[in-house]
């Protein structure tokens, strides 16, 4: 079999060839830390994390290497910044957007069940190597210096012949399509419409370095040239696979292939230009406006959308369910549908052993995504299949490998498999406490302990057994055989303020969703109702602590 994937650049599916088997290299466009992701920002996230697993498959973990920037430099984050702190220093306020909105950025794709990047280089972090870059176009005539701007000339590269690409060759348009499409401000300094800026002066307090091109005010880069030097430096001036989001294509990724194309004298950037399509939100383009802009951050932990909140693997499968290609029509049915297929298949699966060992695709699906990651009828097929699971050891050891190979079945439900049979094994309970039931109370088993404040002797198992109990206990609906069972057991050790808290805790219904609620209402500034359920939380015997970490709660002493 060959891994076929659609081309931007050629507009049709080509042969996967990797430049070298021992070193596959992509890079994708990430995120610019000014504010929280929205649900269409996941989609890229997820689709190339797909794709890194299977490359990872085909040419092994350590022969694989995926960038996918930060970019902490731009004017979004400078209002922002500006915005949200007016008393610091403009420098000092960036630093803590950046840094919180990067810190949030990885809490909401972790929850998608994304693999993390090789490198995720920050723009700030690579000013070097975009004045190297800017030195190389305008030593070659590529550039030009205008009233303190570096501006880069497509006409100049069009006029080269010697080589290069033409301007507008990703994109399939013309200079004048493109002016027009890219809403170009034709500043004074420029020599032509189309020329766009490398490299710009800052304002008084802006971030600033010294500029390239014998220019003496400092200055700040440009957007496109901050993706060609990450790119340069951690993967050469010529690699596999470049991908993003259909909106980048122009201008973004258009400007990219010219500066790193004339800059290093070569016909090509990327062998491979992947793009995923747009995402509406119940069949309309998702705009603020129109009160149906969701972020990834909204859909984990509020009601905004459909009443309630949805897990990051039933975000994930509904993105999965169309093809990346495709524009997705994002509903409460097709995230309720992705549920229900998720529970499925969690049942079918309950009782495989864990595998240690990295799990390979069946063959159905390594066929699937071989054809340009087509994988949408695949999921369909697995889900009719998983009904017969439980008369095949086959089927549903099958299926747990395509569920771990998809990020479907994310670390923290094969943690929750092992606590099971720690229990099972430890504490003697009968089998049905399986892993679905310890799943289905999830996130975060071991902060569940941390939270309980509950010490227990080493001989009691302490993770395993009570961070089970307690978020089976703490969440509903309870089964009651196994909490009888556990309380019995734990009765000779436990002492009795330890059993105070424990009972104090299993009254505390909805708390998880009290503390995402006033979590929303401390985002969005409304004070009077964070500091409400703060106060019903008290009233329900828990203590909120809050940290530049977050939000942890405990039983009040």
């Amino acid at each position: 079999m060959e891994l076929r994937l659609y081309d931007t650049l050629s507009r049709e599916k080509r042969t996967f060839v990797p430049l070298d088997a021992s070193n596959v290299r992509m890079y994708v466009c990430g995120p610019t830390v000014y504010d929280f992701a929205h649900i269409g920002n996941a989609r890229p996230v997820i689709v190339f994390d797909v794709l890194f697993r299977l490359l990872r498959h085909l040419y092994g973990e350590t022969h694989v290497k995926y960038v996918r920037n930060i970019t902490d430099v731009d004017d979004k984050i400078n209002d922002r910044a500006a915005r949200d702190f007016p008393g610091l220093p403009l420098n000092e306020a960036i630093r803590k957007v950046t840094e919180e909105t990067g810190r949030q950025f990885h809490a909401d794709v972790d929850a998608l069940g994304a693999l993390r990047p090789s490198v995720e280089p920050r723009a700030t972090e690579h000013i070097a190597e975009m004045r190297e870059i800017i030195e190389r176009l305008v030593k070659g005539g590529f550039a030009y210096v205008a009233e303190d701007h570096v501006l880069f000339s497509p006409q100049a590269m069009n006029a080269a012949n010697d080589g290069l690409p033409r301007y507008g060759g990703l994109s399939k348009r013309s200079l004048d399509e493109m002016i027009a499409g890219a809403r170009v401000d034709v500043a004074p300094y420029k020599r032509d419409a189309s020329d766009f800026v490398l490299w710009k002066p800052s304002k008084l307090g802006e971030p600033s370095w010294p500029s390239p091109a014998g220019i003496k005010t400092p200055g700040r880069p440009g957007w496109h040239i901050e993706c060609s030097a990450m790119a340069w430096k951690h993967l050469g001036n010529h690699f596999d696979i470049h991908g993003g989001g259909v909106d980048l294509v122009f201008p973004h990724h258009e400007n990219e292939v010219a500066q790193s194309c004339c800059a290093f004298h070569q016909p090509r950037m990327a062998n491979y230009w992947l793009h995923n399509e747009f995402l509406e939100v119940e069949g309309e383009k998702m705009s603020k406006s129109l009160g149906n802009f969701f972020t990834i951050n909204e859909l984990l932990y509020s009601n905004r959308f459909g009443g309630r909140t949805w897990s990051g693997e039933a975000l994930r499968l509904a993105m999965l369910k169309t093809h990346y290609r495709q524009p997705i029509d994002w509903t409460v049915k097709s995230l309720l549908e992705a549920e229900q297929m998720l529970a499925d298949w969690r049942r079918s699966i309950a009782n495989v052993p864990i595998s240690r060992e990295p799990v390979k695709p069946t063959r159905q699906l390594e066929e699937a995504l071989f054809d340009d990651l087509n994988i949408s009828y695949v999921l369909a097929e697995l889900h009719e299949r998983s009904r017969f699971a439980h008369d095949s050891k086959w089927v549903r050891e099958n299926l747990y490998n395509n569920l771990v190979f998809l990020g479907l079945l994310p670390d923290h439900f094969r943690e929750a498999q092992r606590i099971a049979q720690s229990v099972i094994e430890e504490v003697g309970l009968s089998k049905d406490v399986d892993a679905r039931t310890v799943y289905a109370y999830r996130p975060q088993i071991e902060q569940s302990l941390q939270r309980l404040s509950v010490t227990l002797p080493s001989s009691a198992n302490t993770t395993s057994t009570i961070a089970t109990a307690y978020r089976i206990v703490n969440a509903g609906p309870i089964p009651y055989s196994f909490v009888d069972e556990w309380k019995k057991y734990h009765q000779g050790y436990l002492s009795e303020a330890d059993r105070q808290k424990i009972a104090a805790a299993i009254k505390i219904g909805d708390l998880n969703g009290l503390i995402e609620q006033r979590l929303a209402a401390r985002t969005r500034k409304d004070f009077k109702e964070s500091d409400r359920i703060r106060d019903l939380l008290a009233a329900m015997g828990v203590a909120i602590k809050d940290s530049k970490e977050g939000t942890t709660w405990e039983v009040a002493r």
